[in-house]
């Protein structure tokens, strides 16, 4: 071999060497999505995702949902071998070990230090069922019979008038007795200007519900989407005060969105949970739940529920 080959080939070899991804000197175990329950001293209060995916050489794209509020880029980290640091917040950083295809660590926000464990999202690649059962009534139109407040229970505003089911005031969430995993929904909603709310399906994918100030909100936070993750195709002209309609088809992570007869989301995937989600178990069923926590004057009429036919 000529000392000109040789050179060559050590070239060669340096240059794959420096162009191998830092994710796969170590960083690996971090790539995909991710779902961490938030543990309170007994039970779960809330939910965080996070997604990691390789932009460059040594880049990453890094995205995280809140327990609340909406998903975020996040453009402070350090990833180092088997340890990842993320600068979520202002005030809060989480730092991360990837080991046996989980994630553990710690958040600490301010003085407040809190464990954190998570696993690695669930793929839902459900197939869409050959036929569905007949829509269940889920709101009776006489009581709140299967449905429970949430959030602070205390302060719930949720009634019964005149066959509607209404939320007088800022107050308590409330949610379905009976959980879910693919289904049809179709509800009526007549959402007052100014208000904000969320129908939240398996009780962790937020469908907005909102008339705040016209172009106030982002396309992906605006009525009918899924809050933060998936914009409208279409755009429909505001309806504050009256009555609209939406049917909902949610297969594993797959949804269809159809307000007032206008299919505004088309089989599109939700990536992960949204703010608010009640936990981050992703792979089992789940309720429905109604934002009652940030305005009042909500009126919801003809909620029903088909499941896949056995």
């Amino acid at each position: 071999m000529t000392a000109s080959m040789k050179t060559f080939l050590v070239g060669l070899v340096m240059a794959a060497t420096l162009s191998v991804p830092a994710f796969a000197k170590g960083g690996k175990g971090f790539i995909g999505r991710w779902d961490f329950d938030v543990m309170g001293a007994e039970h779960t209060v809330g939910a965080n995702w996070l997604s990691v995916e390789p932009k460059g050489p040594t880049e990453y794209e890094i995205w995280f949902q809140p327990t609340g509020g909406h998903v975020i880029v996040v453009k402070d980290y350090k990833l180092d071998g088997d340890h990842l640091h993320l600068q979520v917040s202002k005030d809060t950083t989480w730092d991360l070990t990837a080991a046996g295809g989980k994630l553990t660590g710690t958040e600490k926000r301010g003085e407040k230090t809190r464990e954190l464990s998570g696993v690695r999202a669930p793929a839902l690649n459900h197939k869409a069922p050959k036929a569905w059962g007949e829509p269940e009534a889920l709101f009776n139109g006489k009581n709140l019979d299967g449905w429970e407040p949430i959030g602070d229970p205390a302060k719930s505003h949720w009634v019964v008038k005149d066959g509607l089911l209404v939320n007088e005031a800022h107050g308590a969430n409330l949610k379905t007795t009976r959980t879910f995993n693919d289904f049809k929904l179709h509800f009526e909603v007549n959402c007052p200007e100014g208000a904000n709310s969320g129908f939240y399906l398996r009780g962790r994918y937020e469908v907005q519900l909102e008339y705040e100030p016209s172009n106030s909100e982002p396309p992906e936070r605006a009525m009918g989407a899924v809050y933060g993750r998936l914009a409208p195709s279409t755009e429909l002209p505001r309806m504050a005060g009256k009555w609209e309609t939406f049917d909902v088809t949610l297969v594993g992570r797959t949804v269809t969105i159809v307000r007032n007869g206008t299919t505004i989301i088309d089989g599109k995937e939700i990536a992960g949970i949204t703010g608010g989600a009640l936990n981050a178990d992703e792979g089992e069923p789940g309720p429905f739940y109604i934002q009652g926590d940030h305005t009042g004057g909500l009126l919801f009429r003809n909620i029903t529920v088909a499941v896949p036919k056995k």
